[in-house]
């Protein structure tokens, strides 16, 4: 199944200032997280943002919280968005398509995404935009996402199909600002 920009939610899942500096290769993933949050943007698709014990991990990376609405970021406790019941108030919540980036892949994007599976929603996770502290633990991750019927996807990926076909205004200010 391709993603459709009007069935999709981009889900952010815990990039926070405490966090991030311990991810491996944290920088990348927090680019690639802010380039899908933009392109989503541009494509009118909704964006969620989820936030874990803030009191004690921090809040959203400046340059993520800068992009998103104070009301589509939601606190939990929960490591899943699902258990938190975090994202049944935010916009968005209703489309069947759920592309997820975030951290930590084995602890919250993990627990979040099988959560959204049993759910019945399709879910995509972005491979170069997800990450954990240690490598192994996001390659497991992964693995087991796959296992379970989600599809690991690039952010390229995610901009193509939502985007569907070529030539057409959109995707030439799409390609000058995205797909360099």
């Amino acid at each position: 199944m391709l993603m459709n920009r009007d069935q999709s939610v981009l889900l952010v899942v815990d990039i926070q200032e405490r966090l991030l500096p311990h991810i491996h290769e944290g920088q990348a993933v927090l680019d690639n997280a802010v380039w899908l949050v933009k392109v989503a943007q541009r494509l009118g698709v909704p964006v969620m943002v989820s936030e874990q014990y803030p009191k004690g991990i921090g809040h959203t990376v400046a340059v993520l919280r800068g992009l998103t609405f104070p009301e589509n970021v939601a606190e939990k406790l929960h490591f899943s968005c699902v258990a938190a019941k975090c994202l049944d108030r935010l916009p968005g919540n209703d489309r069947p398509q759920v592309v997820v980036a975030g951290t930590e892949s084995h602890v919250c994007v993990l627990q979040t995404v099988l959560g959204l599976r049993g759910q019945g929603k399709e879910v995509f996770v972005v491979a170069d935009a997800v990450g954990s502290r240690k490598p192994s633990d996001k390659e497991l991750a992964l693995a087991r996402m796959r296992s379970h019927g989600i599809h690991i996807v690039s952010r390229e990926m995610v901009a193509f199909e939502w985007l569907k076909q070529a030539g057409t205004e959109e995707f030439r200010e799409v390609s000058r600002q995205f797909l360099k």
